[in-house]
This record gives structure tokens, C-alpha cells and sequence, in this order.
């Protein structure tokens, strides 16, 4: 059983048969980017020529040349040719390819890969501006409970344990589960970290994701884990740039609402799965879940297109504050609003700032809801799920 990744699917049918743009879908390791390919590729009607590749599937990582002629033997004259790459980033030489199936101007190319950095170096400099990224991230809570239907307010709880990668089916248990989970992140540093950077050690870069994993949603930067690890910045730098690109993490910026700018200052790392942020941490049962709670906000915020950054007004901490073009919204996440001194420590950051942007506090309380002059508080599972 699978889940019709729609979003995805109605981008890459819009760039269909643009042979000039090639639409590259990014994102961690197991997020999906394969089935959604795949997906796709099932919607193409019967007499459309396809051509597909998955890297990983095959016995030998091919060079260009292979890469070349696996792709191009048996096209069809005077047709679109519609090739699929999956995990593109590990041939060497790989953007020549893609380069040139762009160049013949009868191929409509989809390729995927597991690292940002193939974007902002490779590609960028063969197929400039001829490209557009579509970054996958993990299962909403709205797609986690078409896969899983139930009451919400209960598959909550096992979405908050074992995170939102496709392939990790709760009913099969939090030992096979936990299982699947470490052997992703496993893949994610030996594959996508450690072999880009031409180290083995091991020992030092998961004391580093640790560290990040541990402080989820707290503002740290590079110095802070430099000097608490005492490993030397340029190698924290290094370590967290990369599991940045291999998109274990995600940082957040911090954005000064009044001089609305950003601030180079310190800002948050968010995991791009709780689930793998426990396992990782060892722990067990999640009793403090304020900080994945907030990591799911964020993530879902980002997975509805926004840009979010952690605002900053004049020594108050908004938790995530939206900047499209068209929209600036405020969001605070807590727990719980019960005690009066939570709920004037949350509503305190928003009603401070001074504009009429809509200012909303996600909680997972379910009484007390509704609007305190203009800020809506709103529980956190139907937003989720778009209510």
C-alpha cells in the first residue's frame, strides 16, 4: 500500500514534455523520490516512450559513457523521449549526460538525487538556469493518515514516534521499525556524508549529528558545537554543511521582524525526521514532545511551500515567522495552553508585534481554542490535516 503523493505529482505534470527544463526531485534518503518518479511515470499514456534507470539497482555504479548509451540505445526518431534517473549523483560525470539529453531537445528529463550540493555546483554550471528543484521531504500527518486511517488524535502519537518515512510501517513493530530507521541514517552518513568528504571517522561526525539531533529547535551555531564537542570549527563546519546537503538537517535562519532583514546570528537546526532524531538519540517513548512537536510544524511548513525562518522582535522570540511575496504569518508551537502562565508566555512574543498579519499558536490542546484579541489559537492535529 502506497500513498498518491499529489503535490509532487502536480509539479512534475505541469513541466511535462518541457524538454528544455529538467525537473530534479531532491530530498533524504527513503523520503519517496523513487515512488513518486515511478508514480508519475505511470500516468504517461501507453505510447509514450520512457526510458528508466535506477542506480541503485544496478550492480556497478556506470561511468558517463555507460550512463550515456544505457539512456540513448533504441530512441525512437522524431519522439519525446522520457527518461527517468534514479540516484544520478553517484555516476561520475553525470551532468554531461544530463547535458546533453537537454542539448538534443527531444528528451523530458526527471532525475533525483540525495544531495543539495548537486544542485548548487554540478548541475548549476552545465544546465544553468535550466533546471527546477523539487525538494521531497518525508510523509504530512494528511498523507500518513491516508496510508494509516484511524482516529487522528491516536496515529498522532505513533507519527510523533516513528517519524514520517514511507517505508516505516508502524504495525510492523518499534524493533523491526527502529531497525529501519538506523540503517537509513547509517546509509545517509556513509553514502552521502563521510564519501563526499574523504573521511572515516565515523566517531566524530555522529557526535556532531548528535549534538544536533539534541538541540533540535534550540538557537546554536557552529561555534557553540565547536567549542562544547571540542572538535575544531572548520571541521564542525565541514561535518554540518554536509549532512545539511544530504539533507539530514535543516537550518532554519532567524529573521528581524521590524528591520525586516535576516540576522546572521545564530539560528535553528530542525531534523528532517523525528523519527530517525529518536532512534539516533536513543531514546524511547517521546514524554517531552514540545521540541518534536515544533520540528513537525516546521517541517510541514516547509512542505506547504513557505519560506520560515525564526522571528526576531526587539528581544522576543516569534517560533517560526513566514516571508512568501505575498504573506507574512507568525506561529508559535507549545504543548499546552492549560496554565495561564503558559498562555501569556506564548501570546506574550505575538502580541508584541506590532502589524495585522495573522498570528496563530499551535498546540495539541483540544479545549480553549478560538481567537485571543486576534490571535488564533488553533490545536495542532487539525492543522496538520488542513482543518
Amino acid at each position: 500500500m502506497e500513498v498518491i503523493r499529489t503535490r509532487y505529482l502536480d509539479i512534475l505534470r505541469a513541466g511535462k514534455d518541457k524538454t528544455d527544463t529538467v525537473k530534479v526531485l531532491t530530498g533524504m534518503r527513503r523520503t519517496g523520490k523513487s515512488t513518486i518518479l515511478r508514480q508519475f511515470m505511470d500516468t504517461l499514456d501507453d505510447g509514450e516512450e520512457r526510458v528508466a534507470v535506477d542506480i541503485d539497482l544496478l550492480d556497478t555504479v556506470p561511468d558517463r559513457a555507460r550512463l550515456r548509451r544505457m539512456i540513448t540505445d533504441g530512441f525512437s526518431e522524431g519522439r519525446i523521449h522520457h527518461v527517468f534517473v534514479d540516484e544520478i549523483q553517484d555516476v561520475d560525470g553525470w551532468e554531461r549526460v544530463v547535458a546533453m539529453l537537454v542539448a538534443r531537445g527531444d528528451c523530458d528529463v526527471y532525475i533525483t538525487g540525495s544531495n543539495a550540493k548537486m544542485l548548487s555546483s554540478e548541475l548549476a554550471t552545465k544546465i544553468s538556469g535550466r533546471y527546477t528543484e523539487i525538494e521531497v521531504h518525508p510523509l504530512s500527518f494528511g498523507e500518513y493518515l491516508e496510508l494509516y486511517p484511524g482516529d487522528r488524535y491516536e496515529r498522532f502519537g505513533e507519527y510523533l514516534r516513528y517519524g514520517a518515512l514511507p517505508m516505516v510501517d508502524p504495525s510492523r513493530g518499534s524493533v523491526f521499525c527502529d531497525g529501519q530507521l538506523e540503517d537509513v541514517f547509517n546509509t545517509v552518513i556513509v553514502k552521502d556524508v563521510l564519501s563526499r568528504i574523504g573521511s572515516k571517522d565515523v566517531t566524530r561526525l555522529l557526535s556532531v549529528a548528535r549534538f544536533l539531533y539534541s538541540n533540535s529547535g534550540n538557537v546554536t551555531n557552529i561555534d557553540s558545537i565547536s567549542k562544547e564537542l571540542g572538535i575544531g570549527y572548520p571541521t564542525v563546519r565541514k561535518y554540518v554543511e554536509e549532512m545539511v546537503a544530504a539533507h539530514l538537517f535543516h537550518y532554519c535562519e532567524r529573521f528581524d521582524i521590524v528591520g525586516k532583514r535576516i540576522l546572521k546570528s545564530k539560528g535553528k537546526f530542525y531534523s528532517t525526521d523525528i523519527g530517525m532524531r529518536r532512534v539516533v538519540m536513543k531514546g524511547g517513548p517521546v514524554p517531552d514532545m514540545s521540541r518534536p512537536l515544533e520540528n513537525i510544524v516546521y517541517m510541514e511548513l516547509l512542505r506547504r511551500g513557505h519560506t520560515v525562518r525564526v522571528g526576531s522582535y526587539r528581544g522576543s522570540e516569534v517560533d517560526f515567522t513566514v516571508t512568501d511575496p505575498d504573506r507574512i504569518e507568525y506561529y508559535q508551537v507549545t504543548q499546552t495552553m492549560m496554565a495561564d502562565e503558559t498562555r501569556g508566555r506564548e501570546l506574550r512574543p505575538l502580541e508584541r508585534v506590532n502589524d495585522n498579519y495573522r498570528k496563530t499558536v499551535l498546540t495539541m490542546d483540544r479545549f480553549g481554542l478560538g481567537s485571543y484579541d486576534g490571535i488564533e489559537v488553533v490545536n495542532v492535529i487539525d492543522w496538520l490535516c488542513g482543518r
